[in-house]
């Protein structure tokens, strides 16, 4: 069966969007079927394109997908305005190049993934020269995530934008997303039950385990103190990072206690002045993604912020691995939402803003052992049992294919 995806991120990307395109893609061709992609240059999360990929449209084959990356504006600060015209010149670049691959390559199937919503469009007019079936995925609400966050306001440009996203989500033939809570935020958007489908991010849970000893990056980071809350990821607005300086300035008496933020973003630069008068608070760059169980392993506590008004509007990718890295996650999240179920007996949920609950949880996990390795051990196993990989893309494949083959 014949699949032409439009995606804005892909490998090389490391953290993200991008590995789950890719994987998704790989797993397509690995069951015996065929997958033209039309993406964009790697970008993220540093906000600039990489220097090898500079240019114009480049074509390659990798993993027996036959991709076309696409040149795009990417604004070294991304504000609303400037988000807006980068995925408006993906969804420029991308038109003629999905047209012509559905015209030669009549696809069965044609996919795509918000973000970016903006670009849906193009995947849609691809299906219907095509006359094949169309299928969005959506990784976040982006409209309510930029309301959320200030980045696009909820006047007439915002209510705009909330009927052009209504008629995108009606538009496709199926629409999934990777929670059941943002399975429901389909429907109350007018998206039919029997068009969703929950399809989700996954866990590297073969090479992310947890560590017998203690991780590499303790002699490698020059790290002294016995436990480490670690956050590690994309700096953005929407996971209100700013949160975790706080925690470390009330902990900043527990020697035992360092703090370690491993990421990059738009909001870095900001992160690190706040960060300059805390000497238990240190900034690292993204490590490969190889190395990634490593990494993980450095944490006796995983921190996962998160704004109020985005905790059903994503559900992050990071913490599938954080929970198959087997350490307690503690998280700002609302009872009820995606983020808090997944985190219940996990871990630790406080109030988003609660920067006394979030100090108060660290405290209690790295003060209790007994219970922290509970948790731990529970991490492990829900991220055995919801994240797998290999059960994730095998039930993809199996699902569309069969919505294929139901014309």
């Amino acid at each position: 069966m014949r699949l032409l995806f439009l995606g804005l991120n892909h490998a090389p990307e490391e953290i993200g969007i991008g590995p789950y395109t890719t994987g998704l893609l790989q797993s397509w061709c690995e069951a015996g079927h065929t997958a033209d992609a039309v993406v964009g240059q790697p970008y993220y999360p540093q906000w600039r394109v990489l220097p090898e990929y500079r240019g114009g449209w480049q074509a390659a084959e990798e993993n027996g997908v036959s991709l076309l990356r696409c040149p795009l504006y990417v604004p070294g600060r991304p504000t609303g305005l400037r988000r807006i015209l980068h995925h408006f010149s993906f969804a420029a670049s991308s038109l003629m190049p999905m047209l012509r691959r559905a015209e030669r390559g009549r696809p069965d199937l044609v996919m795509t993934v918000a973000p970016s919503l903006i670009a849906a469009p193009v995947a849609l007019l691809a299906a219907r020269l095509a006359g094949a079936k169309s299928w969005l995925h959506v990784q976040d609400f982006e409209l309510e995530a930029a309301q959320a966050t200030g980045l696009v306001s909820r006047g007439l440009f915002g209510r705009m934008a909330g009927a052009f996203e209504r008629w995108v989500l009606r538009s496709f033939d199926r629409v999934s997303t990777i929670s059941p809570q943002m399975c429901a935020r389909l429907e109350e958007k007018g998206v039919s039950q029997d068009r969703i489908v929950e399809l989700r991010n996954w866990a590297e849970i073969d090479s992310i385990r947890p560590l017998d000893g203690p991780s590499p990056y303790r002699d490698k980071w020059n790290v002294r103190a016995p436990h480490v809350a670690l956050y590690s990821g994309n700096i953005a607005n929407k996971q209100g990072i700013e949160i975790v300086l706080e925690a470390a300035r009330l902990l900043a008496h527990r020697k035992d206690i360092a703090f370690v933020i491993c990421g990059e973003g738009p909001n870095r630069a900001n992160l690190e002045r706040l960060a300059a008068d805390l000497p238990n608070v240190t900034l690292h760059d993204l490590q490969p993604r190889e190395r990634l169980g490593e990494l993980l392993s450095l944490a006796t506590v995983h921190l996962l912020p998160q704004l109020a008004n985005a905790a059903d509007l994503v559900l992050p990718s990071k913490l599938a691995n954080m929970l198959a890295s087997g350490r307690p996650v503690v998280a700002t999240a609302t009872p009820g939402t995606g983020i808090a179920d997944e985190v219940d007996d996990c871990g630790i949920s406080v109030a988003p803003g609660d920067a006394w609950g979030v100090a108060v949880a660290i405290e209690t996990l790295v003060d209790d052992e007994a219970r922290r390795e509970a948790l731990g051990r529970a991490a492990r196993k829900r991220a055995e049992q919801r994240w797998s990989r290999s059960a994730i893309l095998e039930r993809f494949v199996a699902q569309a294919s069969a919505f294929i083959s139901d014309r």
